[in-house]
């Protein structure tokens, strides 16, 4: 989805006008037009982007994120994008320590598929590990 189209959409979302959207963010009401309708979208600054999201409640990793695209246009996303928008939400919710170990089980499982399938160029693995304890738990196999 493009990013024009988002920052038109998540502003209707929340009810706010342009002029709105203007007064609390400190970017001018002509500016947050000529972002929307695509004119000037390539000059937008991370700031000025940075206070809008600031004014609509969100991240920027909710903004770029799949969340936005689930809630503007469900039905662009296919059954596997849904899934890892899902999947990747719920990891955001769950304790540090609990999404370490889940990302490295989940790191190994698939170095397990890649090795099954005879995958070629693979990177090293990116997990990290605090203690021989937590190799012994990550590396057995249970």
């Amino acid at each position: 989805m493009d990013l024009v189209l988002k920052l038109r959409e998540v502003r209707r979302m929340r009810g706010l006008s342009q002029k709105d959207v203007a007064r609390l963010s400190g970017v001018g009401e002509k500016t947050i037009s000529s972002f929307e309708t695509g004119e000037r979208v390539g000059s937008m600054k991370l700031a000025q982007l940075k206070r809008l999201l600031e004014v609509y409640g969100m991240s920027e990793s909710e903004f770029f994120g799949g969340s936005v695209e689930k809630e503007i246009a469900p039905w662009e996303l296919d059954e596997e994008q849904m899934a890892l928008t899902r999947l990747l939400d719920d990891l955001r919710h769950i304790p540090k320590q609990a999404k370490r170990n889940l990302l490295a089980k989940f790191q190994l499982m698939a170095e397990a598929v890649g090795d099954a399938h005879e995958v070629k160029e693979r990177r090293g693995p990116s997990y990290v590990r605090d203690s021989a304890e937590e190799w012994q738990m990550l590396t057995s196999r249970n």
